[in-house]
């Protein structure tokens, strides 16, 4: 059981709904990206997503596209990221996963990834564009190592497609609360309770709801049925708006204690 496991495990045990926090690492440095990964654990933050910065996102919208950009204008990559989680295992024991599409895994090599990435202290990885019928070979390799693969479900997923999803995904399935790119919206789509329900149907693993999501009151509703609420775009606009700013690090963890506590008080 890795640290995605037992965090889930304990969570359901107490009744809880996980928060998950996305950040893009080395935006604004890789030294900032520790100080935030701390003080998220902090504000009670459960599980971390640190997104890879990539040139070409499909998925992202413009605020984690220009993080994205921030940190490969600093020439941070997939190595410096894993040599990074390596540094702060010394500190922090708050799961981690990656966020990340297939490019840089594949080019990093995929045995090379999954070693380099166990021995971080990485607890599994989400490669946005790599879908399940054409991983098998970076399936197994995960599976050796005792690492999560996380795969995605959308408001478009057929019932067969829940099934292959649900049977695959180790750590958590994530449900993409809307089609098209992240972002912050003003409501929660009325689809999702629904469409989550439909997962529970089949499977008893933890189904965590991202994208779009950026408020407390966001993050109240949806952990009703949810076992795990991401938030990305929210926190990662706040750390683009306080570029510079000593504030910077503080504001970031009052804005995930109030959406960590809304995940608490069901």
């Amino acid at each position: 059981m890795n640290r995605i496991d037992r965090r889930f495990s304990e969570l359901r045990a107490a009744g809880h709904t996980a928060f998950i926090a996305y950040i893009t690492a080395g935006d604004p440095s890789l030294d900032t990206t520790g100080d935030i990964v701390l003080a998220l654990e902090h504000a009670g933050t459960d599980v971390i997503e640190l997104g890879v910065p990539f040139s070409d996102p499909l998925a992202d919208g413009p605020v984690i596209q220009a993080a994205s950009e921030r940190a490969l204008r600093h020439g941070v990559s997939l190595g410096d990221i894993l040599r990074f989680v390596k540094g702060l295992r010394r500190t922090t024991s708050v799961p981690m996963i990656l966020f990340t599409y297939f490019n840089p895994v594949f080019r990093y090599g995929i045995k090379k990834f999954v070693r380099d990435a166990a021995s971080s202290g990485v607890d599994g990885a989400l490669v946005v564009d790599l879908p399940p019928e054409e991983s098998s070979e970076y399936k197994a390799e995960m599976d050796a190592a005792g690492l999560s693969t996380v795969y995605l479900l959308a408001p478009t997923s057929t019932q067969d497609r829940i099934a292959l999803i649900a049977e695959r995904s180790t750590g958590f399935i994530y449900y993409v609360s809307r089609t098209g790119v992240t972002g912050m919206r003003d409501a929660v789509d009325q689809s999702v309770k629904p469409m989550v329900s439909a997962i529970h149907a089949i499977t008893d693993k933890p189904v965590a709801v991202g994208f779009g999501i950026s408020r407390p009151e966001h993050v109240k509703e949806i952990a009703q049925y949810a076992d795990g609420v991401v938030v990305g775009s929210g926190i990662v606009k706040l750390i683009g708006d306080l570029q510079g700013s000593p504030n910077l690090v503080n504001e970031v963890e009052t804005f995930a204690q109030q959406l960590a506590s809304a995940t608490k008080n069901r």
